[in-house]
């Protein structure tokens, strides 16, 4: 599901021009992660991929019958950085932020923190 529009709102909502936005998903069966949003196939490629390299039940120990969920969210991860600059996510032309559900349909949340420029900031050279 595509949520890069919930959390640029998120982000306009707290007011921060230039920083840092953190995005975290509690939830153990879902994750996140930022990928093309122009071709819709580029979802459904995902989805049949990840269902050939993790089937739904090839004999896993795990007795809730969502073990490959598990390892789906495992492999996104269960959060992201994403820059803010002049109020605005930084993503490229073509990306999205997406929250990749596994076990579902749930009632989920993805959290949001923005970090401003009265943060500490550390510089590479």
């Amino acid at each position: 599901m595509d949520i890069t529009a919930k959390v640029q709102q998120a982000v306009a909502k707290l007011e921060v021009d230039n920083g840092v936005c953190f995005v975290f998903c509690p939830h153990t069966t879902a994750g996140l992660t930022i990928n093309e949003n122009a071709d819709p196939s580029v979802k459904s490629d995902m989805i049949n991929a990840l269902n050939k390299l993790i089937p739904p039940d090839p004999g896993y120990a795990h007795s809730e019958g969502n073990s490959d969920s598990h390892v789906k969210s495992s492999l996104f991860g269960p959060d992201l950085s994403i820059f803010i600059e002049n109020g605005a996510l930084s993503l490229g032309a073509w990306q999205a932020v997406y929250f990749c559900e596994s076990d579902g349909p749930r009632v989920r949340e993805v959290w949001v923190k923005v970090l401003g420029p009265a943060s500490p900031v550390g510089r590479v050279k």
